[in-house]
């Protein structure tokens, strides 16, 4: 019961990786809002959950949406102590002049710009918290290896996961003194709905050619993702801000 008594937010919960964080928050105590834009996902993540669990549909690129989430966590189930930034979109891969301009703007809006909304609610609501109980909050972003080590044809991509990570340790250092802790995850390709984006087609070829960059042999899960979201975000990791920690089965090395 590693996060017992906590109430957090997790968005893009109703699956891949966000599904995974969501069923390991509620299985270590905590309460959890699972925000996704595809409603049923999330209801039906929710429902496997229990009655810690609440889903909603929120488009994290809109800011009313954003302000609602937030005040919907605090509304039902009383605060909030952890946001995990987990909604992403990525592309196929293709050369970097070919990408149309309005995938590349709807990369920024989920993948960059939702973390800046997101956090515009939810760090006055941190400050505001630690002035009162003493307890401030942990923000969690899901960056990639694709921001440290990219791949080819996947570049407007890499670099919003790069703004991720940069980002991240940005706001570590300026909210620590605030009793804030900022961190990210480094997922290699899992086995989630993106999976196909980024190998361009799902065929045995193409998992070879990606399971052959990642010397543990395997692609990450949910439960991967869920494990190391869990440690970061408890107060055994009361230490440790500002870090981009790899899930990757040693991909960057």
């Amino acid at each position: 019961m590693r996060l017992k008594d906590k109430i957090a937010i997790v968005t893009g919960g109703g699956s891949g990786f966000g599904a995974g964080i969501a069923r390991k928050f509620v299985a270590e105590g905590a309460q959890v809002l699972i925000a996704d834009r595809d409603l049923q996902a999330g209801l039906d993540v929710a429902a496997s959950l229990g009655p810690r669990a609440r889903a909603m549909r929120v488009d994290v690129s809109n800011p009313a949406d954003v302000t609602i989430m937030m005040e919907a966590a605090e509304a039902h189930f009383g605060g909030l102590h952890i946001l995990v930034n987990n909604a992403g979109v990525g592309h196929t891969p293709q050369p970097l002049e070919t990408l149309p301009e309005d995938e590349f703007d709807r990369i920024v809006a989920v993948n960059m710009k939702a973390i800046y909304l997101a956090c515009r609610e939810v760090v006055p609501r941190f400050k505001e918290q630690k002035e009162r109980t003493g307890e401030g909050g942990v923000i969690l972003n899901m960056a990639s290896t694709a921001g440290v080590s990219p791949r080819p044809r996947l570049t407007w991509y890499n670099a919003s996961k790069g703004w991720v990570i940069t980002a991240t340790r940005s706001m570590a250092v300026e909210l620590a003194s605030f009793g804030i802790r900022v961190v990210a995850l480094n997922p290699v390709a899992g086995e989630t709905p993106m999976l196909k984006t980024f190998m361009g087609e799902d065929t045995p070829e193409m998992r070879a050619k990606f399971l052959s960059t990642i010397p543990i042999g395997r692609f990450s899960t949910p439960e991967d993702l869920g494990n190391a979201a869990c440690f970061l975000c408890s107060d055994e990791a009361s230490m440790i801000t500002g870090v981009a920690m790899e899930v990757d089965g040693g991909r960057c090395i």
